[in-house]
């Protein structure tokens, strides 16, 4: 009896074998997903946290899937060409595979998932190497809200601080960031410090495969679609790998 797409076996050698088990273990929770849910999304994240990603999944864990690993094995788990799709069509899912992406499986319809991205975003603090949004600029005076044994630190992140009968003050005015520069780490540290949330972690939808519909660009890009049967070029993976998709 012919074998079906999804019985299809890819090699993982050319992998090292720390891990070898758990990504094939990836590679059949993509497939099965494939199976159980009638859409699928590749969505991009912008200013990564695993934790808000956590709290999506619990969200939608009753209809839905996120998947968030490296992405030459979430190619494998659908197929990287025509050859190796475990559905017609859902390789060009894995063309756009590349850079902060995963995918979500889900019962929800494709208008409910792209309205919900569409308004769905979260404030978190700015790591270093983000584009500040705003200048900050903290004027002289007393810094109240910390406590005196964190002078030392504060001064050593660059703040010109002082104690002053026992109170934490700063003595000229100080900009902690420009807006449009690039933060370093102590400017990062400084601005989770004071409270002042910068980053916005939010997920837009690049593409979909549908069973009723096949697959649908919604950001343009400039995959060529072709006919090759040879396995696509590793591209860059996930900065920061989740190890949660194992998850119900």
């Amino acid at each position: 009896m012919p074998r079906s797409k999804r019985d299809k076996k890819v090699s993982l050698t050319k992998t090292d074998r720390k891990g070898l088990a758990w990504k094939q273990r990836i590679i059949e929770d993509i497939r099965v997903c494939v199976e159980k849910y009638p859409n699928i999304f590749v969505f991009q994240v912008q200013n990564m946290r695993n934790n808000l990603l956590k709290d999506l999944r619990q969200e939608w864990k009753r209809n839905s899937r996120f998947i968030f690993g490296k992405n030459r094995i979430m190619q494998i788990g659908l197929g990287r060409n025509k050859a190796e799709e475990v559905e017609t069509g859902i390789h060009k899912l894995s063309k756009r595979l590349s850079g902060q992406v995963g995918l979500l499986f889900t019962e929800k319809s494709k208008s409910e998932v792209l309205e919900w991205a569409e308004n769905y975003w979260a404030v978190e603090y700015a790591r270093s190497g983000f584009k500040a949004t705003e200048t900050v600029t903290l004027p002289a005076g007393p810094l109240e809200e910390f406590a005196h044994s964190m002078e030392p630190h504060l001064r050593s992140l660059g703040l010109p601080t002082k104690l002053e009968k026992g109170i934490v003050t700063i003595y000229s005015d100080y900009t902690v960031c420009e807006e449009g520069k690039v933060l370093t780490p102590e400017q990062a540290r400084i601005l989770k410090l004071i409270g002042k949330p910068m980053a916005k972690f939010r997920l837009t939808m690049k593409c979909s495969w549908t069973k009723a519909d096949g697959f649908q660009l919604y950001v343009e890009d400039d995959v060529q679609e072709d006919t090759a049967e040879t396995p696509m070029e590793e591209d860059e993976d996930n900065e920061d790998e989740d190890d949660e998709d194992e998850e119900e």
